[in-house]
């Protein structure tokens, strides 16, 4: 449960990690060019599950006390057995699996209004779709490059 509650309360700041467009920034330089060429990328990386088996002795446990509340005797020891099994099983497969993170982006390649060729990776963004020929500004930032379609 706590471990939800992290997700939760985390997920939200890296949904939003990413530069948004209504955001005033400092502005080192601007260069205007031209789109000679678009590359969309999708990327993705597998996140391997680091458990450490914690999800798999839990899921021993509560099947071992589901189990347990079955039969009598000699029958409650194997139905409290068979429930450990179960619950560890279940656990282990549905808790123990990678993840796959998909991530969007656009390779643009530009020729600026002095002939110069710059090259920028950049974040996917619905709202900013890249065409060959289209106008485009390349803002320079202290941490980085945005490129954005002049209107």
């Amino acid at each position: 449960m706590k471990k939800w509650l992290w997700i939760l309360l985390i997920l939200p700041l890296f949904a939003n990690a990413a530069y948004q467009r209504n955001q005033a920034r400092p502005v080192e330089k601007v260069v205007f060019g031209q789109v000679d060429s678009v590359r969309y990328i999708s990327e993705q990386q597998v996140i391997e599950s680091r458990t450490n088996g914690w999800n798999t002795l839990l899921g021993a446990v509560i099947g071992g006390l589901v189990g347990n509340q079955f039969g009598g005797g000699t029958g409650k020891e194997v139905a409290t057995a068979v429930g450990a099994v179960a619950g560890a099983s279940v656990a282990s497969s549905n808790w123990n699996r990678d993840r796959v993170v998909e991530y969007r982006l656009v390779e643009l390649l530009i020729e600026t209004e002095s002939g110069q060729l710059v090259n920028v990776i950049q974040d996917f963004d619905n709202q900013m779709l890249f065409e060959k020929g289209n106008p485009v500004r390349i803002l320079y930032f202290s941490d980085g490059v945005r490129v954005d379609i002049t209107y």
